[in-house]
C-alpha cells in the first residue's frame, strides 16, 4: 500500500513517519521548492511530544528546542493572574517544547529523509486535482517552479495536508469561501536576548484588546537565548473588512508595530527593546475556519490545518496535527480496508478538534486574561477579589482537559 501525502508540514512529516514506522510505504509531495526554516516560534504540548518521542525523535527535540517550565498569564499592566508548570514539571510523562516551527519542519523532515530515502519528499508541486476509483487514487500535481509541467502519481489513499489554503478541501468544499476572521492581526518576531528570568518560562499578557505573549525557544548559551515574541491586536471590523493575505513570509515595518507593542508590561523584560532588536516582524490575520461536516470523501481526507485550521491560543496548532497523523497511521496499519480506516480516522478526531476550535475563538485558557482584564481593566490589588482562584482555575485547567493535554491524560 502506497499513501500520498500532500504536504511538507508538521502533519504531513510527522504522518509519513508514523506510517513508515507500522511498515506502510508513504510519498511526500510539497508544493515549496524546498522545505526552508519558515516561520518563528511554537509551543508543542506534551500529548504531541510523546507520539514524536515513540518515533524517537526526544534527542533530537533536546538539541533544537526548549522545554519550557511554566506559565505565567499577566494583565497589560504586568500583574499576575495566573502561573502554572507545564510539561514534566506539571507531572506529565513528557515535557512541553517551545521551538521554532523551521527547525522542528526540518527535523522531522531529516527524519523522513534518513529513514525513508531522499525520493520518500518531492518539491516543487502542488495539488491540482484527483480522482479515484475502486482501487485508489490518481492524484495530479502541477510544477510550482515553472508552472507548466505537471506529475501524475497514484496511491491507495490520499492525505491532504496542505494547511489551511488547502486545495484538497477547495475540492471538496469550492464554495466555502474566505478565512473566518475576527480582526485580529498578528506580529511575531525573535531574537538573541539576555536570559530573562529562569530561561524556562512564558508570559501571555494583556486582554480583550490585544496581547503579547514571550517565550524563549532556545536553550541558553553564553547568557543569551533566542527570544520569541508575539503582538495581537484587534485592527478592524471583521463584518466589513476583509482578512489580510496570510503569509508566514509577510513582513511589516517596526513602525506598524512597535506602539502596540509599547501597551504591555512584563516585569524584568524591556518590550520595547526587544521588539526593536528584531532583524525581521511578520505580520499575519489570526484565522480559522469553520469546522467541516466531513474530512474524508472515500480515499482521500485532510489533516492538519487543511482539516481544522485553529487560532493560535493556546498551544495547539501543531499538537493537534500531530494526534491527527497518530490517530490515522494507527487506523490504515490496522483496517482491513483503506475506506474503513479514513472513516474510523474522521470519527475519532473531527468532533474533537472542532471543539478545540470552539474553545480558541472563545479565547481558550487566555480567557483567564480576558475576564480579568473585563471586570478590572485599571488593574487590581488583588486578583482573587476580581476573579477567584477557583474560577481562573476552571477556565485554564478546563481547556487542558478538553483539548486532552491535562496532567495524568495518557496519550492515546
Amino acid at each position: 500500500m502506497t499513501i500520498l501525502i500532500a504536504g511538507a508540514g508538521i502533519g504531513g512529516l510527522t504522518a509519513a513517519l508514523m506510517l513508515h514506522q507500522r511498515g506502510i510505504k508513504a510519498q511526500v509531495i510539497e508544493q515549496a521548492a524546498t522545505v526552508r526554516e519558515v516561520g518563528v516560534g511554537i509551543n508543542t504540548l506534551p500529548h504531541s511530544i510523546a507520539e514524536l518521542d515513540a518515533l524517537g525523535l526526544l534527542p533530537a527535540l533536546d538539541k533544537i528546542g526548549l522545554r519550557t517550565r511554566e506559565l505565567r498569564y499577566l494583565n497589560r499592566l504586568g500583574q499576575e493572574v495566573w502561573r502554572e508548570l507545564r510539561g514534566t514539571h506539571a507531572g506529565h510523562a513528557h515535557p512541553q517544547f517551545s521551538i521554532h516551527r523551521g527547525r522542528l519542519q526540518k527535523m522531522l523532515y531529516d527524519a523522513v529523509v534518513d529513514r525513508m530515502g531522499v525520493d520518500a519528499v518531492l518539491t516543487g508541486l502542488r495539488l491540482s486535482g484527483f480522482v479515484q476509483d475502486e482501487g485508489g487514487v490518481t492524484a495530479y500535481f502541477k510544477d510550482t517552479v515553472d508552472g507548466c509541467t505537471s506529475r501524475t502519481l497514484r496511491g491507495e489513499v490520499l492525505i491532504c495536508a496542505d494547511g489551511i489554503h488547502s486545495s484538497g478541501r477547495r475540492q471538496f468544499y469550492p464554495n466555502e469561501g474566505r478565512l473566518s476572521w475576527e480582526g485580529v492581526v498578528m506580529w511575531r518576531g525573535a531574537v538573541e536576548w539576555p536570559v530573562w528570568e529562569d530561561g524556562e518560562t512564558m508570559a501571555i499578557a494583556g486582554g480583550l484588546g490585544g496581547k503579547l505573549v514571550l517565550y524563549p525557544i532556545t536553550r541558553a548559551e553564553n547568557g543569551t537565548q533566542l527570544m520569541n515574541w508575539v503582538v495581537n491586536i484587534r485592527m478592524a471590523d471583521a463584518s466589513v473588512s476583509p482578512p489580510p493575505p496570510e503569509s508566514w513570509s509577510r513582513t511589516a515595518p517596526l513602525s506598524k508595530v512597535l506602539p502596540f507593542a509599547k501597551r504591555f508590561h512584563v516585569p524584568g523584560m524591556d518590550i520595547e527593546a526587544l521588539v526593536r532588536a528584531s532583524d525581521a516582524i511578520f505580520e499575519y490575520p489570526m484565522a480559522d475556519r469553520d469546522p467541516l461536516p466531513r474530512w474524508t470523501h472515500g480515499r482521500v481526507t485532510l489533516l492538519g490545518d487543511a482539516a481544522h485550521p485553529m487560532y493560535p491560543v493556546g498551544s495547539n496548532g501543531s499538537a493537534q496535527a500531530i494526534l491527527d497523523a497518530r490517530c490515522l497511521a494507527d487506523l490504515l496499519a490496522r483496517a482491513e480496508h483503506p475506506r474503513e480506516a479514513l472513516y474510523r480516522y474522521e470519527l475519532d478526531r473531527l468532533p474533537k478538534t472542532a471543539e478545540v476550535v470552539r474553545m480558541n475563538r472563545a479565547g481558550g485558557p487566555e480567557r483567564v486574561i480576558d475576564e480579568v482584564e473585563k471586570r478590572s481593566p485599571a488593574g487590581f490589588d488583588d486578583v482573587e477579589d476580581v476573579l477567584s482562584h477557583k474560577e481562573r482555575e476552571a477556565i485554564v485547567k478546563g481547556y487542558a482537559k478538553t483539548a486532552g493535554f491535562a496532567a495524568g491524560n495518557a496519550p492515546k
